[in-house]
């Protein structure tokens, strides 16, 4: 997998279009709203980087194989992707909070959620020649996802409800059929590996 395609896969699935509402909602009665916004991002970054270095020992001290993980990880991108497509009526940030977030739910689970997270691990046990390629894919679709997440209320105004819906939408539907090429994938490697 080169950078371009790994920076792809991994920007579809932080979602910041579909996390530009909730992100809103948690950030609108802070008075330090872009300090905050930074705030998580960055824990979120370091994160997602321990779970790129660490992940394989995570997944070698619990005597995990690299095919449980790449069909658990469909399965989570694929429930994700349906939420995405359609989306419940109660969200995060329907609940009334009181001050600024900290790491829940900004940085876990909305930016480093469980789906990225197995991602990663997926990636790094796939392709463990590729690690520095992987860590720039991961910092670009991060840093992409800061910067619209930075401009959330621009877009917002400039796309409107229906526009960010719609875009949402679109993302879940591309997440959809990476879901079931990683699912096909696991499959694939089980029964070779039993063959």
């Amino acid at each position: 997998m080169d950078i371009l395609s790994a920076t792809i896969l991994l920007f579809l699935i932080l979602d910041p279009l579909g996390n530009i509402p909730i992100f809103l909602s948690y950030l609108e009665k802070s008075n330090k709203r872009y300090r905050t916004l930074a705030r998580e991002l960055i824990i979120a970054l370091v994160i997602l980087y321990l779970f790129l270095f660490f992940g394989q020992k995570i997944l070698a001290a619990l005597n995990l194989k690299q095919e449980s993980v790449s069909i658990s990880g469909a399965i989570i991108l694929f429930i994700i992707a349906i939420r995405m497509i359609f989306p419940s009526s109660k969200q995060y940030g329907d609940e009334e909070i009181e001050g600024d977030p900290l790491v829940v739910p900004l940085a876990i689970p909305l930016v480093a959620g469980p789906s990225i997270l197995a991602t990663l691990i997926l990636l790094v046990s796939q392709y463990p020649d590729k690690l520095m390629d992987l860590s720039i894919a991961l910092f670009i679709a991060w840093f992409l996802s800061a910067i619209i997440l930075f401009s959330a209320t621009a877009m917002q105004n400039y796309l409107g409800k229906r526009g960010m819906i719609a875009i949402e939408r679109l993302m879940g539907m591309v997440l959809i059929a990476i879901a079931v090429q990683m699912f096909l994938d696991g499959i694939k490697t089980f029964l070779h590996s039993i063959i």
